[in-house]
């Protein structure tokens, strides 16, 4: 095994001459940020595993104890801007090949991930943030721990919540969804569960104890069969108590009458002017709102515009959106200045264009929607064909 690989993979023995794939991202140093490498070789192994009858299951999981995967990796997309902004090709949404090619094949693995027929549990511990929260959504059980973080934060790069996030986002209880696009704000374990981003809370000590009970598990040829299997063992291991609410789910009341305005500048305002002594009591509320201010107010717009044109579409319909707005966003102003302010030079004061909601104009926002291919043409025209994306409880 090359340890030096972004991604490593091996198999656990089980029982009845079954196998357990473990699948590990593999670069601790960038927090496990997910490259073009990285989805491509988990891609091509998931693929591998479906097909290998012995393999009963999926574990997916990362190197080092601070992140899963902190998001997509922003430098080699922020070196593609920029050469796409100073070429001729410019105005073509289509010119930036790198950010088409990391896209469509970042999109393509979660749904992948959605529609896996085998177990996939996924180890959600530490920080999980925007490509982190794509890989682990998807998964059939989806852990969390006692050091879990997770956050939709692409308002902060002048993204937004992309890799199904209109999907998942749309989900959530009452106008939680929105909120966290919005704001970026984290979450915890506790507010994981609530939203329905994670399935079960285990303490991260566990979990070489849960890996023997896997393989000790009776495994089946039935993938089916084996969803149960692993609903079981997570259920004796679950320890992290739910009923501790988190922050986001004790301001669930307060956080649906702000974003029950009438229209998306009114919902921002009463986000921007909730109470200063709300705010210094909360400093997860106080958080949020600095996050609101300081972010691209043409990602707030984009965000809202997904979900409100999401809400009755496929998971493969939303892919397909998402790729023709993330190509929109790599062919504008605010992601490479975002990148730049965030990563690049780190001054913290990206100079958003245009500065404010108020000063954007109707057809500003066109490009997010602009039909760039044929529904015959899309490269992500084949997912859904055989869409079974799973049904969790409402």
């Amino acid at each position: 095994m090359n340890d030096t690989a972004p991604v490593l993979f091996h198999t656990l023995p089980a029982t009845n001459g079954m196998q357990i794939g473990i699948a590990t991202l593999n670069a601790e140093k960038t927090l496990n940020a997910l490259s073009k490498k990285m989805v491509q070789m988990l891609g091509t192994q998931l693929h591998a595993w479906d097909e290998d009858s012995s393999i009963a299951m999926v574990v997916l999981q990362a190197a080092g104890d601070k992140a899963f995967c902190a998001g997509g990796d922003l430098q080699n997309l922020y070196a593609s801007m920029r050469e796409h902004h100073a070429s001729s090709n410019k105005d073509n949404l289509l010119g930036n090949v790198y950010a088409l090619d990391f896209f469509e094949q970042e999109y393509r693995l979660d749904y992948q991930i959605h529609t896996y027929r085998k177990p996939i549990l996924c180890w959600g511990h530490g920080i999980v943030m925007g490509g982190g929260i794509g890989l682990m959504a998807g998964a059939s059980h989806r852990v969390v721990t006692e050091k879990s973080r997770l956050a939709m934060p692409e308002i902060a790069i002048g993204l937004f919540p992309d890799v199904g996030g209109t999907w998942f986002l749309n989900r959530m209880p009452g106008k939680l969804g929105l909120f966290l696009a919005l704001t970026g704000a984290s979450i915890n374990a506790s507010d994981a569960l609530f939203v329905k981003l994670a399935d079960v809370a285990l303490p991260h000590a566990s979990k070489a104890d849960v890996l023997a009970a896997l393989q000790a598990a009776a495994w089946s040829s039935q993938a089916r069969q084996n969803h149960q299997r692993v609903n079981l063992v997570l259920q004796q291991f679950s320890a992290l108590s739910s009923d501790t609410a988190g922050p986001l789910r004790a301001n669930f009341d307060l956080i649906n009458r702000l974003c029950s305005a009438a229209d998306l500048p009114a919902i921002v305002a009463q986000i921007l002017a909730v109470d200063a002594v709300q705010q210094e009591e909360l400093p997860w509320l106080q958080k949020a709102v600095s996050n609101l201010q300081k972010g691209s107010p043409t990602s707030v717009w984009l965000a809202h515009a997904l979900q409100e044109r999401g809400k009755h579409l496929s998971l493969a319909e939303i892919f397909r959106m998402e790729l023709v707005a993330a190509l929109a966003c790599a062919q504008g102003h605010d992601f490479a200045e975002g990148i730049r302010a965030l990563i690049v030079d780190k001054d913290q004061k990206p100079q958003w264009l245009p500065g404010s909601l108020h000063e954007m104009q109707p057809q500003d926002g066109e490009q997010y929607f602009t039909h760039l291919w044929t529904a015959e043409q899309h490269p992500l025209r084949d997912l859904g064909l055989h869409e079974d994306v799973r049904k969790r409880a409402a």
